[in-house]
């Protein structure tokens, strides 16, 4: 974890964001807290990271997201050396998935 952004605001931050329970009301939250721009950034970003770990090239992400090749490679560097934070929420993601 990075000791950069560990705060008690990030903490606050966080605890809201469990607090949230439906697609909608993440919509209704994030709506507030983020700019149009800033969501559709992170939204961009997590598009990118699924289609990285899919095996998708470059060229077929930056087509498909409209993403640069600075933003994937940014992600990219990310899944391989980063805190393994994606692969934890597609894995979670996926195990749901067969439960489900």
């Amino acid at each position: 974890m990075n000791k950069k952004i560990k705060t008690d605001a990030v903490d606050h931050l966080f605890e809201a964001i469990l607090t949230l329970k439906t697609p909608e009301e993440c919509y209704t939250f994030f709506e507030d807290v983020c700019t149009v721009n800033e969501l559709l950034s992170l939204s961009q970003r997590y598009e990118v990271a699924k289609m990285l770990r899919e095996g998708r090239t470059y060229l077929e992400i930056a087509e498909k997201t409209g993403a640069s090749t600075a933003t994937i490679s940014r992600v990219n560097r990310s899944l391989n050396y980063g805190n393994d934070g994606y692969d934890m929420v597609f894995k979670r993601l996926e195990d749901e998935k067969r439960e489900g």
